[in-house]
């Protein structure tokens, strides 16, 4: 047996299939214009590690036998981390800090074209506007100099650079750099798609950005970890552009540069408790003595139900993440960091079946020192994937506080109502239409809508309400009506006469 357990014929096919794989990407990097080179071949070089562990990995990349949960130390309640309280020193501290947003992602599931981060979601501004308020609130308060990082993609690198024009005369420094670019590949005969490298439509559909697991290798190669360490930097916040309860929390922060046993973590997740929701995110785990993320993909099938059980495994990962930026650039630099390869089928337009290789970012915990996870609230927690979300963030459920969102205090449970909107407002556009305004939401514990379904003015949900209109029927809610733990369903049409 060699190459890790393989038998001599199969090393034999793995070392074909890398021969051909490195004659597809020289015969594609022939096309590469001259200016683009060097940036390029570092994508190439990146994608060609990843397709070589591909090969050498068969199964699910966990040894569930090793598997335990996490020891009670591991992950400290937020509480606790509060109870320190926010020292004197904390615009210093601040200023050891850098914001990165994961900004490389269209909103092609919410029916828009370009990035996700410039759809409106609460009184026409942006997630990208939201998230400047607030690290402009934070330098104004108190007179830091915080700058916010882009990573982007190719798919959002353009629209968001006119964008940020808009931005100039705020006190926030904003940098950009890109994911990779990787080729996707076949998935019969594991070689690229792509022909040449050029940005042409029919050619779009060949790359791709390789997950958020590509942030260390392109912010090193950006050359922009190094401009941040210079500036004095220590730590980066990294959170997904989408979810509006990622703020600067200080008193992590003051965890992380103030740590009580004097020894400072290279690495934080934060993580929150699981409802029935989020059986499928990942999860903090511990093996052969460290922290490790697990995802539902590299879990053996046989324990799918086990990883899933809210008893065993109790939080799960918010991508909420604190990293050193000094230990990235020292793991990068020694080609330490380790992230399990998430293989992401695709079938594209005409039907042609691809894979693409991806890494998450939380996976690489475990390549870190003395890290640490923290149980923080679930309100840090408020990603907006679909229109029901859209839906909860723009309504009185939540009040806008120099780009926060934080629960109405009139609100009198703390827990977010379960809103599940039908596929006639799965695009913005429609889902906009089918509003007057967004109704009084206060007191909803669950709405459910299915069909067409339009709202009046001034409508106010509480308690439990279904509304089912039939294939063929419409229901319009009629201004001011106040439907309480209610069933709307047939054809209910006011029409005006």
């Amino acid at each position: 047996m060699s190459g890790g357990g393989m038998s001599p014929f199969q090393e034999a096919i793995r070392q074909e299939l890398e021969a051909a794989m490195k004659a597809d990407l020289e015969r594609i990097l022939s096309t590469a214009p001259e200016s683009e080179l060097e940036h390029i071949k570092k994508d190439i070089a990146g994608f060609q590690s990843l397709f070589h562990r591909f090969l050498q990995e068969k199964g699910p990349s966990v040894d569930w036998g090793k598997i335990q949960r996490p020891p009670e130390d591991s992950i400290q309640p937020y509480e606790k981390i509060k109870a320190k309280g926010i020292p004197d020193n904390i615009a210093s501290v601040l200023n050891k800090l850098v914001v990165v947003k994961l900004n490389g992602g269209l909103g092609t599931s919410m029916g828009c074209k370009g990035p996700k981060s410039l759809i409106g979601v609460r009184n026409e501004n942006t997630f990208l506007d939201l998230t400047v308020k607030q690290i402009e609130h934070l330098n104004v308060t108190y007179n830091t100099q915080v700058p916010l990082v882009l990573m982007n993609s190719f798919n959002t690198d353009e629209d968001t650079k006119k964008i940020l024009q808009k931005y100039s005369h705020s006190r926030v420094k904003i940098y950009t750099f890109n994911q990779s670019r990787y080729p996707r590949i076949n998935k019969e005969s594991l070689l690229p798609i792509a022909k040449d490298l050029s940005y042409s439509v029919e050619n779009a559909e060949t790359w791709y950005p390789p997950g958020h697991g590509d942030i260390y290798a392109s912010f090193y190669n950006s050359g922009l970890l190094d401009t941040l360490l210079e500036d004095g930097k220590e730590y980066i916040f990294v959170s997904n552009i989408d979810n509006l309860g990622a703020t600067v929390d200080l008193h992590i922060l003051n965890h992380l540069m103030n740590p009580p046993n004097g020894k400072r973590c290279e690495f934080v997740m934060e993580v929150t408790d699981k409802t029935r929701a989020d059986v499928k995110g990942g999860t903090l785990t511990q093996c052969d003595g460290k922290l490790r993320l697990v995802e539902i993909a590299q879990v053996p099938k046989a324990h799918v139900d086990e990883f899933k059980s809210v008893s065993k495994f109790k939080i799960f990962n918010t991508n909420n993440l604190w990293i050193s930026l000094s230990a990235i650039k020292r793991l990068q630099e020694a080609n330490a960091i380790d992230m399990e390869i998430i293989v992401n089928p695709k079938t594209l337009d005409g039907g042609l079946n691809v894979i693409q290789l991806e890494t998450a970012v939380g996976a690489a915990i475990k390549s870190f020192e003395n890290s640490l996870g923290i149980n923080v609230p679930r309100s840090r927690f408020l990603p907006v994937k679909t229109t029901s979300d859209l839906l909860l963030v723009m309504s009185n459920l939540y009040s806008l506080n120099a780009g926060s969102l934080t629960m109405s205090e009139k609100r009198e449970f703390p827990t977010v109502p379960l809103v599940k909107l039908g596929s006639s407002f799965t695009k913005v556009q429609d889902y906009l239409r089918r509003f007057d305004n967004i109704p009084d939401m206060l007191e909803l514990d669950h709405l459910t809508v299915s069909g067409d379904v339009t709202f009046g003015k001034n409508v106010a949900l509480k308690g439990t309400v279904i509304i089912i209109a039939n294939h063929g029927d419409r229901i319009d809610i009629p201004p001011g009506a106040v439907l309480e733990n209610k069933i709307v369903s047939g054809n209910l049409r006011i029409l005006d006469h």
